[in-house]
């Protein structure tokens, strides 16, 4: 089992996961591959966006990997006026992760966290375990009070 820095910072908090890996494809990291790779309904992986918004605040959106973020809802659910997503470049200096590798366990600051409210009707989700080919399975509810996730609308056509 793989064990990253946000398996590990989970499992000493107390919350089970499953770690599930896949090969991942440079030329592909879009969350559809790793759903794809892990035969499992894209509905229930979630990717992690960060974004900024109008007052140069950094924010963290975490959605359905078939889905897109509204940044109209986005920015009503963290209260901004409007939000626009960081430039892959900035992702590793923000975040400490990777672009195809980026959780909302792990990173280098605590940001202003948001995840679609549709996760909340599984028991379990996939997120990005921190590293490329690596998801860990959770439990949406207690990922969220770990992460000091906001539950909201995120992505239009929901």
């Amino acid at each position: 089992m793989t064990k990253t820095n946000a398996v590990r910072l989970l499992e000493q908090a107390g919350i089970a996961c499953r770690v599930l890996t896949y090969r991942y494809d440079e030329s592909d990291l879009s969350g559809m591959h790793a759903a794809e790779q892990l035969h499992l309904p894209p509905e229930t992986i979630f990717k992690t966006l960060v974004a900024r918004n109008d007052r140069g605040q950094i924010l963290v959106f975490c959605i359905p990997v078939c889905r897109e973020l509204d940044l109209k809802k986005a920015a009503r659910a963290s209260g901004s006026k409007k939000i626009e997503l960081v430039a892959v470049r900035e992702l590793l200096s923000l975040t400490g992760y990777l672009r195809g590798g980026c959780s909302p366990v792990g990173m280098k600051k605590k940001y202003p966290s948001f995840m679609e409210e549709s996760a909340l009707q599984f028991d379990e989700i996939g997120i990005s375990a921190g590293l490329r080919g690596c998801q860990m399975m959770v439990s949406p509810t207690k990922l969220g009070e770990y992460a000091g996730l906001c539950f909201a609308p995120l992505c239009s056509g929901i």
